[in-house]
């Protein structure tokens, strides 16, 4: 395939590395977003007039049409951790993706890879695995052929994962782990889940399959926070919480986004997400089936860029005696 990928979603933290992955191959790209103008910066991740920006937002279908008018595929990357104002699970995650599959399938656009999540599940108690599984069912009903990508959770230099627990491990003398920290991750590069989408889009033995996505080890909740406050050099207290506590503190943290539009530490549906474990089923096909045969380890890579949260920077030593206070 040498034509236009058209990227809903493409200039967020996973996008602009799929933008990436797709320039390399050769192909020409459009990134289809809500405010072009604040992210101008994706165009250089390619040659000269090989990435180009559309203004395109799902709750319009027109828009949506106009950005894939002439591609040849569609990468579907739209998704949000919490809901604020418009943006809701419903909104973007289920119908979002029916009308991008919709538009797709009606220009005869049968290369499309639907990027979800780990857990999507239409009888989920968490609003956010459920709309996603919803995306999912609608996208392949428009388009039998659409390849699904369900990334476990994602780390790289500009993760919401690793500096969020840094940054919390900044103010707090106090983490909280939601039931104990036993919830299992298997955390997975942002470079590497980005060359398997781009291999999905471009590979015709993944049509119409769905990938699981981790990394090469799984943690606990606990462990990934041990590992965070072991790099930036910090010692605190882990407190677990019982789940009624934890699904309590959701909600109470969410009340600065109803009222003046923060982001939420944690939400309630968050909550409901960290009692189910957050790993590939056994066999399921990923990574090494997309062409990445060997995925980064997490170890590797926090040192470069974890430094920034350490008393000192980049060059500090860590402490002799790690105290709780550090």
């Amino acid at each position: 395939m040498q034509g236009l990928v058209t990227v809903f979603g493409g200039s967020g933290f996973v996008g602009a590395q799929v933008v990436r992955a797709l320039a390399k191959r050769g192909l020409r790209v459009r990134i289809a977003v809500r405010r072009p103008n604040v992210c101008y910066r994706v165009r250089t991740l390619g040659d000269v007039g090989q990435i180009e920006l559309v203004q395109a937002n799902l709750r319009n279908p027109a828009s949506i049409g106009r950005a894939l008018d002439g591609a040849e595929a569609c990468i579907n990357l739209v998704g949000i951790l919490y809901e604020a104002g418009r943006q809701g699970f419903q909104t973007l995650h289920a119908k979002g993706a029916e009308e991008v599959a919709t538009a797709a399938a009606a220009r005869g656009i049968t290369r499309f890879v639907q990027v979800s999540a780990l857990g999507a599940d239409v009888d989920s108690p968490a609003k956010y695995a459920r709309t996603k599984a919803m995306g999912e069912a609608a996208v392949r009903a428009a388009i039998p052929s659409a390849v699904i990508v369900r990334p476990s959770v994602v780390f790289g230099i500009d993760d919401s994962l690793f500096n969020r627990f840094a940054h919390l491990a900044s103010l707090l003398p106090v983490i909280p782990l939601p039931g104990g920290g036993h919830t299992r991750f298997q955390p997975v590069y942002v470079g590497d889940l980005a060359a398997a989408i781009a291999n999905a889009v471009t590979d015709p033995a993944a049509a119409g399959k769905t990938f699981e996505i981790g990394g090469p080890k799984v943690y606990t909740y606990r462990q990934l926070m041990e590992l965070t406050l072991a790099e930036i050099h910090k010692g605190r207290a882990l407190l677990p919480l019982p789940w009624p506590v934890a699904s309590l503190l959701g909600i109470l943290a969410e009340l600065p986004t109803k009222l003046v539009g923060f982001p939420p530490v944690l939400t309630a549906d968050q909550v409901i997400l960290l009692k189910t474990d957050n790993v590939p089923a056994a066999g399921a096909p990923g990574l090494k089936a997309l062409g990445v045969a060997v995925p980064t380890a997490v170890e590797g890579l926090l040192p470069t860029y974890l430094y920034r949260y350490r008393k000192g920077g980049q060059f500090a030593e860590p402490p002799l005696v790690t105290g709780s206070g550090a």
